[in-house]
């Protein structure tokens, strides 16, 4: 006979699975136990439960006590099972009334005094909450994550005393509301583009990067200003859309990164050291958590020295690139996760550095450059729309050139090239849209037929092109695609050499 039973939640990737929390309490001799494929934290709740009730004046009854996670055959992850076993135990001694649960589920974790901690996965829990018609019950840290699942009442509780009170009448526990709506930016100074003197063909290429989405690579000696100029591309691109942030959101707070509760409305961006290992990028791990590229979804994701990468962790780069998303298979789960990531990258030319600079470059040269781009293959290099290579950088160039336009003023064109995609295209930005849709003069297919012909791209290599060109044109206010476009797009097309 089951005494009490209450909703959690397992978590697959960003998914939440239903699970009863189901508990029986019979006689017998004293017994504690947990069953139903739990882990060794969710069999350590056993222990939190016991403590967080002594804290508040209970003790568990001196009887055989089962807590039985349905299904079976899932394994059960993770400290939020804390709170569900106590309030399903509470219901089963007679201390809260039944009727009061059965429409919530629950998730958090228990501290010995009966606090609650914030535990990963509730922005999933409540958006799963929300399509089974049930509240949510969460640490109160997390009540303002909750309401983004969607209209759903939220218990949002400090410890375990303020729900016993809520549920048998002696308090009200209020529903949380959102906070004010700033944003990242207006807490994080970004670096500015008005900070960069000369580097022309950089500025323009990191422009259209951020007004299509494409990937970037900038190559230069060192301190040439490449990433410099890479840090800047954050303050150009526009806030995250209502479906954007709800999907990174649902990534961060998957992996316990949720700051605050509240759901991201910048742009994400991630800039792991070239160390990173593949699991660390792609993801995995015994939790296959998400890695960066996934944490990088709608943001930008920076590999600053890409050639000194490992070449299985560039190589993984290539799937995602391409179709935004990362399949993470392992012996325990098999998870997919969205990255649909800007990559932008920068790299010297060769591993002194100073390649073409006879006073500088080392005496391996030119097999040192060779050597060094062989780190980076066809394929990879392929998947990478725009290609900048810079010069050397003198103290007296960044004396006499003026300093360009602001990031602000960039970023007004940027935005209204990013509205004549999201009308044209329904949300789909040119790096990923179908070269077919595009409106494209003959005289421009035939250049960029021509152009192809001579640098011998690939089919991707000239599809890339076109998506280019179609960005370039959306910045110049051009209803089609034109020679000029086609003629600009191939320049940064054409440095990779593909």
């Amino acid at each position: 006979m089951i005494n009490a039973r209450i909703r959690s939640f397992s978590f697959s990737g960003i998914e939440a699975r239903p699970v009863w929390v189901e508990v029986q309490i019979s006689t017998g001799l004293p017994s504690f136990q947990i069953v139903g494929l739990p882990n060794k934290t969710v069999g350590e709740a056993r222990e939190r439960v016991r403590a967080s009730f002594a804290s508040v004046g209970l003790s568990l009854p001196p009887k055989r006590i089962v807590v039985n996670l349905v299904p079976a055959d899932l394994l059960k992850e993770g400290s939020h099972f804390d709170l569900p076993i106590a309030l399903a135990l509470l219901v089963a001694m007679g201390i809260i009334p039944p009727e009061q649960i059965t429409e919530f589920a629950a998730l958090g974790e228990l501290s010995l005094n009966s606090s609650l901690h914030p535990v990963a996965g509730v922005l999933s829990a409540a958006i799963e909450a929300a399509s089974m018609t049930l509240g949510l019950i969460c640490p109160h840290a997390q009540g303002e994550e909750a309401l983004c699942g969607g209209n759903i009442p939220v218990l949002a509780a400090t410890n375990l005393l303020e729900l016993v009170n809520h549920f048998n009448g002696a308090q009200v526990l209020p529903q949380p509301v959102f906070s004010s709506p700033e944003t990242e930016a207006h807490s994080e100074k970004l670096p500015d583009l008005s900070d960069v003197r000369g580097m022309e063909t950089g500025r323009r290429a990191l422009e259209i990067a951020a007004a299509g989405g494409h990937s970037l690579l900038f190559s230069g000696p060192p301190g040439a200003g490449k990433s410099m100029l890479a840090a800047c591309l954050p303050s150009l691109l526009p806030d995250l859309t209502a479906q954007e942030s709800l999907e990174v959101s649902r990534i961060y707070s998957a992996a316990g990164l949720l700051q605050g509760g509240r759901p991201l409305r910048r742009p994400p961006v991630r800039d792991p050291h070239h160390s990173a290992s593949q699991a660390a990028l792609t993801g995995g791990g015994m939790k296959a958590a998400p890695g960066e590229i996934s944490l990088a979804h709608h943001g930008v994701l920076f590999l600053d020295e890409l050639p000194e990468f490992s070449r299985t962790v560039l190589e993984a780069l290539r799937q995602p690139l391409e179709t935004g998303r990362i399949s993470i298979a392992r012996a325990t789960a098999h998870v997919t996760y969205p990255a649909r990531f800007q990559l932008v990258a920068a790299m010297n030319p060769c591993r002194c550095g100073y390649m073409g600079d006879a006073e500088k470059e080392c005496r391996k040269a030119p097999r040192c450059a060779e050597d060094y781009m062989a780190r980076l293959s066809g394929p990879l290099l392929d998947r990478i729309d725009l290609f900048v290579a810079f010069n050397p950088f003198t103290p007296l160039d960044y004396m006499v050139r003026p300093a360009g336009e602001s990031s602000a003023a960039v970023a007004q064109r940027v935005l209204a090239a990013r509205k004549r995609q999201q009308v044209r295209q329904d949300d789909v930005k040119n790096a990923e849209a179908k070269p077919e849709n595009m409106s494209m003069s003959a005289d421009a297919e035939a250049t960029a037929q021509k152009i192809a012909a001579r640098f011998h791209f690939s089919a991707r290599g000239y599809t890339r092109m076109i998506r280019i060109a179609r960005t370039i044109a959306d910045l110049a206010c051009a209803e089609n695609i034109g020679p000029p476009h086609i003629a600009e797009a191939a320049i940064y097309r054409s440095r990779s050499g593909s």
